[in-house]
């Protein structure tokens, strides 16, 4: 594909510009005392439009990293959505599409009696990885917007017990073709994780070191209380810290503050979650 050919060869000779997510994951990873040992790039065009000698162009474009972390090693992978525009032979602009906004919130109930259940984390860990760059034709797969409906099916290989159906501001639920406002919308599993006493729960911890593996962050990216986005813990760095995975722009082993993102901003907020009642009964 000779367009992405071209725009390959504009990411080898300009991501290391302050605007481009490589040089954002660099500067993140070297705070954090590690670093970008390699970088493998593949695109695919999902669309292209032409205007004269104008072209624009949509495409995936699939970033793996090698992470050196002192005496480790792991890659993080990440697939971004991007839109190029070439005109007269130049690329005269390549931007990520951001996260668009959820739907609107509604209203969660909480339950008024409790039901217990055991969290089996490596199950849920086991789904994130299966899926985190794929869709499971068992559920309905939001390409806009799928990070919260991911999490949500983490959750539930993991054996998060759903219930309020066919309410959909009820409980959290997947049911044939229909589900809970807090099975899709990221706003809403953050507030239904604060509230709920039945079925999937969780509970709200003050430190990221204290996340175990399959449990979940929240993030509000611009400080706005508007909750945009939700992730799953997948690994540890070296200092314990979340490593993550996320549907929208997929992404594996993504150190969790997603500094690198082009959605955050320092106004960032995150809430992290302990997921499972016999974690919270242990605590």
């Amino acid at each position: 594909m000779l367009e992405w050919e071209f725009i390959k060869e504009h990411w080898k000779e300009n991501w290391n510009r302050s605007e481009h997510s490589l040089h954002k994951k660099q500067k993140l990873h070297k705070k954090n005392g590690k670093r970008i040992n390699h970088i493998d790039l593949i695109g695919k065009k999902r669309d292209i439009t032409t205007n004269g000698d104008r072209s624009e162009i949509t495409y995936h474009l699939y970033i793996k990293l090698f992470i050196e972390d002192q005496d480790n090693f792991y890659h993080e992978e990440v697939i971004e959505n991007r839109i190029a525009t070439i005109e007269n032979g130049e690329i005269i602009e390549d931007k990520e599409i951001s996260f668009l906004s959820d739907l609107k919130p509604e209203k969660i109930e909480a339950g008024q009696h409790s039901v217990r259940f055991a969290y089996d984390r490596r199950a849920a860990v086991q789904y994130a990885e299966r899926w985190w760059n794929d869709a499971n034709p068992a559920y309905r797969f939001f390409e806009d917007n799928d990070c919260t409906n991911y999490i949500s099916q983490c959750l539930r290989a993991g054996g998060a017990p759903m219930y309020g159906a066919p309410n959909r501001s009820k409980g959290w639920w997947y049911q044939q073709d229909n589900w809970s406002f807090s099975w899709s919308v990221a706003n809403a599993l953050r507030w239904y994780l604060s509230g709920s006493t039945t079925g999937l729960k969780g509970k709200e911890l003050d430190n990221p070191e204290d996340l175990l593996l399959g449990d979940v962050i929240c993030y509000d990216f611009q400080g706005d209380g508007r909750w945009d986005h939700n992730t799953i813990v997948v690994a540890k760095d070296s200092q314990n810290m979340p490593l993550v995975n996320a549907h929208t722009n997929n992404s594996r082993h993504r150190y969790w503050t997603y500094e690198d993102s082009a959605a955050w901003t320092p106004n960032c907020q995150y809430r992290f979650f302990r997921i499972g009642e016999e974690d919270r009964a242990n605590d």
